[in-house]
């Protein structure tokens, strides 16, 4: 990917960055927690560490956290949007690269995915990385906008006009990513504009 559309993308975000928890809608939390298996309605959190990868502000991670007992990493290239994550409520924010995560096999129970994956340079090299970091057992969940439906569509060519570093999959497409590191990916949808993508890494 040439650097200057790289570089394109990460001002993109640094501009947006003190107003992106107002501008985004909260997310939908108890489909998440659901998606992630994590304890409903919150009774107890559940054992085991989360990487929000792509997270970007927390935003994702905040509505989650009472709901895991372990770390809660957020992962993002932009250190801007990282320095608006609530640490007050144990978030753990980091910088970097998603094709490139710096932690062992195995670290983490659930990895998580919202509104970032079409954002990333090479996306098969990204779903190495999310297999690779996920423990045996743990759930990825990837949530995207579905390329199923023409207004996603239309966002896809608008962003590609302001010179974004975007590249949107169909759900399926995602899917065949997933499989090809030895998961069975699940899929489901709203029937409006957002698709779910998920699967649990084998024992």
């Amino acid at each position: 990917m040439p650097e200057r559309k790289q570089s394109s993308v990460i001002d993109h975000f640094r501009l947006l960055a003190p107003l992106y928890q107002h501008l985004v809608p909260p997310p939908e939390a108890e489909r998440l927690a659901r998606l992630l298996r994590l304890p409903m309605p919150r009774p107890t959190p559940t054992g085991g560490a989360l990487l929000d990868v792509g997270g970007g502000t927390g935003r994702v991670a905040a509505v989650l956290r009472d709901r895991i007992g372990g770390p809660v990493v957020v992962y993002d290239e932009t250190e801007a949007m990282l320095r608006q994550v609530d640490r007050d409520r144990g978030l753990q924010p980091l910088a970097g690269a998603a094709e490139r995560l710096p932690f062992p096999d195995g670290s983490f129970d659930r990895v998580l995915v919202v509104d970032a994956f079409h954002h990333f340079a090479d996306h098969g090299a990204v779903v190495a990385e999310l297999v690779r970091i996920l423990r045996p057992g743990g759930r990825l969940l990837i949530e995207e906008p579905d390329l199923n439906h023409l207004l996603v569509k239309g966002v896809a060519v608008a962003e590609k006009i302001a010179l974004m570093r975007s590249h949107f999959y169909y759900p399926h497409q995602i899917g065949a990513l997933i499989a090809a590191h030895g998961l069975q990916p699940h899929i489901e949808t709203d029937g409006r504009f957002t698709a779910w993508i998920m699967a649990d890494k084998p024992r």
